[in-house]
């Protein structure tokens, strides 16, 4: 049997994963669903009126979409989380989705491409873009008195990850991310690339390596109920797994919604299987890059709308509660278990504000 490259990274973890998987107490009693879109209009070098005709295809179809699909059991219609480059600024761009934001179907937050890249052209990157996005948009939110963000770093590369040092460059990332206010990163899984980390199918805090090597998410410490904080960055992981499908060779199951590979019952019941859990509760994180037509309109004719349906379909067969939710509504969820809290569905408000 030919494993995936790089399958010496993951495999091992993975094997222990799906055992524990089947010694498993109790099963989850809610599910909270959140798709993050490495969103990039600009991409594949396109022109700034073809990145404008895509996002507004999103703006026409995806609000349509979710009003067409299931409702989660508090009443909410399915979220979307726009991972937007920061490399990729343009006000009319951010503008258009910003109104998907205000419908009450969308969210924003911050994705980061770069090569080479230095400490303090770091911070004043990410800081410039933070505030950009918060004083002209209207985006991102406010938590302990500060503008969070959630994160996901392009090409994978996330903390230097990559054995050649390509686009990132930058050793102590994940320090760096959590001082500038992320909340958490939701870059993995990144297989079948060099950069996939070691733990696999979890929610979990990782901390800066202390002689600032790279990967510092390639340990960590995994999120329970009541554990609080125990690192320096929450990273919350999509499945990671192999699918065979009736095929002899396997291939990745990694969570992605693409236009080669759309949503189907099999490959939903295998993300439930796989999905992290924090005590009753499941968490799955989706990904794709949603603004190239390759995969734009396979997700915007069918492919969202039977997601969903698939979705809502397979918690009711398994009796799971599910929440549709955004990447920071998500890690709201995470985050009130983390510190001994029930979730609170649809809550937008920083967990640490709303206890003072």
């Amino acid at each position: 049997m030919t494993l995936p490259r790089h399958a010496e990274i993951w495999l091992g973890p993975y094997l222990k994963d799906r055992l524990w998987y089947r010694t498993r107490p109790k099963k989850p009693k809610r599910a909270w669903v959140a798709i993050t879109d490495h969103y990039e209009p600009l991409g594949m070098g396109a022109s700034i009126e073809t990145a404008l005709r895509r996002v507004g295809l999103w703006r026409d179809r995806w609000p349509r979409i979710a009003d067409d699909a299931p409702r989660d059991v508090a009443g909410q219609r399915p979220q979307y989380s726009f991972f937007y480059p920061q490399e990729e600024y343009r006000s009319e761009i951010l503008n258009g989705i910003s109104e998907l934001v205000r419908l009450g179907i969308g969210d924003v937050e911050v994705h980061l491409h770069h090569h080479d890249e230095q400490r303090d052209a770091f911070i004043r990157k990410v800081t410039e873009y933070r505030d950009r996005l918060t004083n002209d948009h209207g985006l991102l939110r406010q938590c302990e008195g500060r503008t969070v963000f959630g994160f996901i770093h392009g090409n994978w590369a996330l903390d230097n990850s990559r054995p050649d040092g390509k686009w990132c460059g930058l050793n102590g990332e994940i320090t760096l991310l959590r001082d500038l206010g992320c909340y958490a990163d939701f870059t993995m899984p990144s297989a079948p690339s060099p950069t996939q980390g070691r733990i696999v199918n979890q929610i979990y805090w990782c901390t800066n390596n202390p002689d600032n090597r790279p990967k510092s998410f390639d340990r960590g410490v995994e999120a329970m109920v009541g554990g609080g904080n125990r690192g320096d960055l929450l990273m919350i992981t999509g499945p990671l797994g192999l699918r065979f499908g009736g095929r002899l060779m396997p291939r990745l199951e990694t969570g992605e919604l693409a236009g080669y590979d759309m949503p189907t019952r099999s490959r939903v019941r295998q993300w439930f299987d796989l999905a992290p859990t924090i005590g009753d509760d499941l968490f799955l994180k989706l990904y794709t890059h949603g603004a190239q037509e390759r995969n734009l309109e396979p997700l915007l004719k069918e492919g969202l709308g039977n997601l969903f349906r698939l979705l809502a379909e397979e918690a009711e067969r398994r009796g799971v509660e599910i929440h549709w939710a955004t990447a920071w509504r998500m890690y709201q969820a995470a985050d009130a278990l983390i510190n001994g809290f029930k979730p609170v569905p649809n809550s937008a408000v920083c967990a640490a504000d709303a206890s003072l």
